[in-house]
Formats: C-alpha cells, structure tokens, sequence
C-alpha cells in the first residue's frame, strides 16, 4: 500500500500536463470501482452464510458517507492542490493521517483511548504541520497556501474515514473485496453523476498521462484498497493508518528523482516532527526514552502485543 500510494501523488502530478484536477479523480474512482466489482463479481466473496451485498440500508447509508468523506473528497483535493504544491510536499501531507486518525476515534467516535504518550505525539505532529506549512513566508493568501490547506483537509478526511469506519463498518461480516467495492463503487458512481461538472473538458492525453491515471485507479484506488481494508480490521484505524510511514519516503524520493522537486529547510523539518509524533501516537516509542515516562507509558506497552502493534 505504501508503495502504491506513495506513488499516487507523481502519478498525479504527471496526469495534470493533460487532464483537469476533477478528471483524475473522476479516473481514479471509476477505474478503481470496475476494477473491484470485477474482482467480486467473478470471486463473490463472503463472510459465512452471510451475503455477498449487505442488505440492510443502512450499512449502505454507512458505505455513502465514507464514499463521500474517504474518496470524493480527498481525491479531489489532493489532486486540486498539487496544481499547486509539489508532489513530494503532497505526500509529507499525507502522513499527518495517523495523527487526524488518532483524534477521530478518540474525541469523535470513541473507539481508542490515547494515553499521555499519544497526546504528545498528537500535539508533536500539529507543530510539525505548523511548520511544513512556514506561515512567516505568506504576507497573504498564495495558491502554495491554499494548496497546503487542500492536503491538510484531505488528511483530515482519511482520519475521519478511518475512524467512523471502525466505529460502524469494520465489524460488519462484509468480505473485504465486497467492503472496498461498495465504498469505491458507491465513490465511482457518485463521479459518474458529476461527469458535467468535473469531466467533461477537453483532454490532452499521451502515453504517459493514461498509464499514470490507470495505475491511479485499478491499483491505488482498486487493489490497494482490499489490502487496506484487511489491514484497518487487523489493526484497527489508527495502525492501520501507519501506511503513512512508507507514502512519504515514497512520494519524496520520486518526486526528487524523476521531477527535479526541492525544498525548504523548514518542510523537512516539519516532516520530521510529525513523524515523530506518529511513532508516539502509535506507541511505538516510550516518553520513558526521554525521561518522561509514567504509568501510561507503562499501559502502552501492555497493551501490544510485542511487535509494537495495539491490541483492539
């Protein structure tokens, strides 16, 4: 997955030289649901004696709303704000997911406590966005700001997806074909009917451009999302958000090598930061490491299972 969607943000980037910011999320999504409705309807794939479709309404009212919060949204605002921003700094947006995740199935849905540990983590990773987004430069509102502010709401929204996900999906006997497919098929099919407005605009397309836009649907918005889903009912929503440990370096060291991307001291910087509060909040590292270690410090190691990975 860390491959995959790290790649994603390069794949992006080379798609703008010929389509729209809502043409490659309107690929992306469509490409990914025909990809997993092929899957499933040539597997049909079940959980039990349970059915291949749910068919309650309102687990397909459930599905609908992480469509919208985990796929729409977020693919058209990544895609929008690398008009602007380069695809390495797209990607270090990206890994403040964990941290989004964290806060939503604490404060919002209630499925994970965080101990001290994680507090700090939280707050480590938000100075760290501080500055990646270097407030002292913008004397006013810049297309790079706003750009910044378009990465930073899609990670917002994963985290929200992630945690309302487990509070009222995960559980569910959905096989996980079956679960990506209603979530990117229901996505698709909203793209579909917002063709006129995001889609329908003259195309440049090359060779490159239609290899990038079906790498981003069939395998980032496809494959990696059955994969995503096995791995968020192992873990739970927040390590399964850790993903975002492996997009970044991906995502960086592609657009370094192949687009000639650079930065600033303080993107890096901020990067850093906010890494190191993801390893906290996934209480991969102790606050006893710096001396500040307590009895929730000790809870968090009680509560893995040895290998760093949180017990639900």
């Amino acid at each position: 997955m860390g491959l995959i969607w790290g790649s994603s943000f390069l794949f992006m980037k080379i798609a703008l030289d010929g389509v729209s910011f809502g043409q490659i999320a309107w690929s992306r999504l469509v490409l990914g649901g025909l990809t997993l409705g092929l899957i499933v309807l040539l597997n049909r794939p079940r959980i039990g004696t349970a059915p291949v479709l749910p068919r309650e309404g309102v687990v397909w009212l459930h599905f609908l709303v992480i469509a919208v919060s985990g796929c729409v949204i977020p693919h058209l605002l990544f895609a929008w704000a690398e008009q602007y921003v380069s695809s390495s700094l797209a990607s270090i947006y990206n890994a403040v997911t964990p941290i989004m995740t964290a806060l939503m199935a604490t404060l919002a849905f209630r499925v994970e406590k965080l101990v001290r540990a994680q507090v700090v983590g939280v707050v480590l990773g938000i100075v760290g966005v501080v500055v990646i987004i270097g407030p002292w430069q913008y004397s006013s509102l810049t297309g790079d700001l706003w750009g910044q502010l378009a990465c930073l709401g899609a990670a917002v929204c994963y985290g929200f997806t992630f945690g309302y996900t487990r509070r009222f999906l995960s559980g569910r006997p959905i096989a996980a074909s079956t679960f990506a497919f209603l979530n990117i098929g229901i996505a698709g099919g909203i793209m579909l009917l917002l063709t006129p407005v995001l889609a329908w605009s003259p195309v440049e397309l090359t060779g490159p451009i239609v290899l990038c836009l079906l790498a981003l649907g069939v395998l980032g918005t496809g494959v990696a999302y059955i994969w995503n889903i096995n791995v968020l009912r192992a873990w739970g929503p927040t390590n399964a958000s850790t993903v975002t440990y492996v997009t970044p370096v991906v995502g960086v060291v592609l657009g370094v090598l192949v687009l000639g991307e650079t930065f600033s001291w303080h993107e890096p910087t901020g990067a850093l930061l906010v890494l190191l509060g993801i390893v906290l909040t996934q209480k991969r590292l102790r606050l006893g490491s710096f001396g500040l270690g307590g009895r929730e410090a000790a809870a968090s190691v009680e509560t893995s299972d040895g290998r760093g990975h949180a017990l639900s």
